[in-house]
């Protein structure tokens, strides 16, 4: 036999609201985009290999070019510069370009082959967030490279430039735009495998028509590189180098224009899962 229990004020009262602290705490944007760049800077530092081949590479370049160039003068092959005051800011250039497009469009094509970004893109962690946070990893590789570069041009009597803003924004604005290329390749990029051969099939053609294995002289090839985002980076660093300018506003403009390009063609093509086969 049931037996009825009456009704009581807590048995028929409603349920009380959730207040604000049992709702689930939003993260501050900028704990998350700290915490996002401390990830970042922990599996790069965490993975020996590649922290020394990007480090490693620029050191080993420029030491064999300061044996080679030790002690030159001038020439007009240089356009008037030694060898070595061609090669430092040139190599770093290069460094930079390898650490923010090369890397970061083979590292987001990996990501995105293994389920990485899938599962990224799953949780509430904003997209702008994980962009921003590879964005600021880029950059501080990108200072460290450049920063052992120029301290080996040092050893070998090449003279450090003396506007430091203006090469602390060119540099930030060639990680930007470079790093936004490299998203924009990586959206093309079909599967892991390509990642390698897409990235240097671009990247290649560019690196050696801007100058950067030896000086160009060919004033129509040159005016075309000129248009393109390696070349003026070279330029700006060159000029910070051995003009003692500052701030190089039209080639400053070209590498903002391309990183535009790179963050439309990320938009519009950028993929969290991997290409159906």
């Amino acid at each position: 036999m049931t037996t009825l229990i009456p009704p009581t004020a807590e048995t028929t009262a409603p349920a009380a609201p959730a207040t604000r602290a049992d709702a689930p705490r939003e993260r501050n944007p900028l704990a998350l985009l700290g915490h996002q760049i401390r990830y970042e800077q922990l599996s790069f530092w965490r993975n020996p290999q590649s922290m020394v081949f990007t480090f490693v590479l620029p050191i080993v370049i420029i030491g064999i070019f300061g044996a080679v160039f030790s002690g030159s003068e001038g020439q007009d092959f240089f356009f008037g510069l030694t060898g070595m005051q061609y090669y430092t800011p040139v190599i770093a250039a290069v460094s930079v370009l390898g650490a923010c497009y090369g890397q970061l469009a083979i590292v987001l094509a990996m990501r995105r082959q293994t389920g990485v970004l899938k599962r990224l893109h799953a949780t509430p962690l904003p997209a702008w967030v994980y962009f921003a946070g590879l964005l600021v990893h880029c950059v501080v590789v990108s200072i460290v490279d450049v920063a052992l570069v120029f301290g080996i041009g040092a050893l070998y009597g090449v003279d450090l430039p003396t506007h430091w803003g203006a090469v602390l924004l060119t540099l930030v604005l060639g990680a930007a735009s470079f790093c936004a290329l490299g998203v924009g390749v990586a959206s093309l990029i079909k599967n892991s495998e390509a990642a390698p051969a897409v990235v240097q099939f671009i990247q290649f053609p560019l690196v050696f028509i801007s100058g950067s294995y030896f000086p160009i002289h060919a004033e129509l090839l040159n005016t075309i590189a000129g248009l393109l985002p390696v070349k003026p980076f070279n330029d700006a660093m060159l000029a910070l180098f051995t003009q003692d300018a500052g701030f190089q506003w039209r080639d400053l403009a070209v590498l903002a224009a391309w990183g535009v390009i790179g963050a439309l063609i990320a938009v519009r093509s950028f993929r969290w899962d991997p290409r159906p086969e």
